[in-house]
Formats: C-alpha cells, sequence, structure tokens
C-alpha cells in the first residue's frame, strides 16, 4: 500500500471520529462517513486533501436502509468511496453540490429513481424519469413493483408494442442477410 492512502485515512480516522475508512488496494479508499458528519467529510476530502473530481454518485436500496456512494478522485489517480446510510423511514441526505456541482444530476437520479430526499436541489426536476412519470413510483426500490402498463395508460396494450421487437429480430430474420462483406483493397 501507498503511504499517501494511508496518510489519507489516518487523516480522516483522527478528524472525524466515527468514520470508517480503509485502503482496499493501491489508489483505492472506501469510507463509511456518520450522516451527521457527512458534508464535514466530504469538505475536508476537497478542500484539505485535494479530491476535486466527483466521479459518480451511487444510490442503493439496502432493505431496511438506503446508501449514496460518492465516488471522488484525486489528481493522483487515488480514488475514495465515501458512504452514506440514511433509514429507510427517514432517507434524508443533504446536497453535495455545493463542492461538486456536477453531482446534482446524480442526486437527481437518486431522488427520482430511490425516492430519497435531497436537501438544497430543484424539486421541479424529473430527470432521469418522463415528466408524467407517476407520483410515489420509485423503479429501483427493492420493493417496487411496476404497474401495469395498461393501467397507466388505460389501453389494453403498451404504447408502441409493435415496435418492440426483440434485440435480436433482425438477426433472426429470415430475410435478412447478416454476412460479412470483404473490404475494398486500396
Amino acid at each position: 500500500m501507498s503511504e499517501k492512502e494511508e496518510t489519507i485515512v489516518n487523516t480522516l480516522t483522527a478528524k472525524f471520529p466515527g468514520i470508517t475508512a480503509s485502503v482496499q488496494r493501491q489508489r483505492r479508499i472506501w469510507a463509511q462517513a456518520p450522516r451527521e458528519r457527512f458534508l464535514e467529510v466530504l469538505t475536508c476530502l476537497h478542500d484539505e486533501l485535494g479530491f476535486t473530481s466527483l466521479c459518480t454518485v451511487a444510490g442503493l436500496d439496502l432493505g431496511e436502509e438506503f446508501q449514496l456512494i460518492y465516488y471522488l478522485a484525486g489528481k493522483d489517480g487515488v480514488v475514495i468511496c465515501v458512504k452514506e446510510n440514511a433509514p429507510k423511514g427517514d432517507p434524508v441526505f443533504e446536497t453535495a453540490t455545493n463542492l461538486y456541482k456536477g453531482g446534482i444530476l446524480f442526486e437527481l437520479e437518486a431522488r427520482n429513481l430511490l425516492g430519497l430526499r435531497i436537501r438544497g436541489i430543484p424539486e421541479d426536476i424529473r430527470y432521469p424519469l418522463p415528466d408524467n412519470w407517476p407520483e410515489g413510483q420509485y423503479p429501483l426500490r427493492k420493493d417496487w413493483a411496476a404497474p401495469s402498463t395498461a393501467a397507466h395508460a388505460g389501453a389494453s396494450t403498451p404504447p408502441n408494442a409493435a415496435a418492440a421487437a426483440p434485440v435480436n429480430a433482425v438477426a433472426a430474420s429470415p430475410e435478412v442477410s447478416v454476412e460479412a462483406k470483404p473490404e475494398k483493397e486500396a
């Protein structure tokens, strides 16, 4: 393990009691931050330790809890994954967009796909779901059951059902030849 990764872990655990952090392999650190100190941890990583790039945010339904994982990168190639949990009964997180402006899209996904409440992001944006997506339907929750299309649309068949052909329909069609053509010689 690199001394750099160990220094980052030691800095976080000394500064934030209750945080767990470990070096998983070279240039990769995992940390679990206490919910009430999560933004402080991100601020330290950003301002003091040089983790200025947000790679992505993953949202998970763990059953009794939700989890957000912020993947942050430093200029030296070290990536730290910082986890924050919230109970299903109180799925409230604070936005990190004051540190990572591009994080808004990831946080909107977590809100609209998992039903998390993220304080500080606009309420009127339905990204990545369509504007007419039913309220209270969160497709990435483990307990989500897709409502029938017929019930939503008031129709007996899904819209564009005729156009919904299997992915391999062209290759399986006897009318279509899928042979490679030889390249022209130069």
